[in-house]
């Protein structure tokens, strides 16, 4: 085994990396958002999911305004090093629409087709 660096992983030219939450029971796909090197650390440290916001420019720990906490079970880095997998336990919804994942729109022949409705 080999310790993990947070910094060794590729990230993009604003330092960010794809991060994608999948539910550890179910692995049904939650959402993805970015992270930069300290919100890996901080993930791995505290085991509670941290994002970084873009439009915040600022971290954000799912969950943490909103009570919908990313419990983190596992974290998994693809072969490029340039996307992370996060194996979580979702606490209500995880999209901030209210539905239990931000992929909630089908699209087939042409058409768009809402599967989910917000959770009540």
């Amino acid at each position: 085994m080999t310790a993990f660096d947070p910094k060794s992983l590729t990230y993009n030219d604003q330092g960010l990396i794809p991060a994608i939450a999948q539910d550890a029971d179910s692995h049904e796909v939650l959402m993805m958002a970015w992270m930069n090197a300290e919100a890996v650390a901080q993930t791995l440290e505290s085991g509670r999911v941290t994002y970084w916001s873009r439009s915040r420019q600022a971290f954000w720990i799912k969950g943490e305004t909103s009570g919908h906490v990313q419990e983190l079970v596992s974290l998994r880095v693809d072969c490029d090093r340039d996307c992370i997998l996060m194996h979580v336990r979702q606490t209500g919804p995880a999209c901030h629409t209210g539905r239990r994942t931000c992929f909630y729109t089908d699209v087939t022949e042409g058409s768009e087709v809402e599967l989910m409705a917000p959770m009540g």
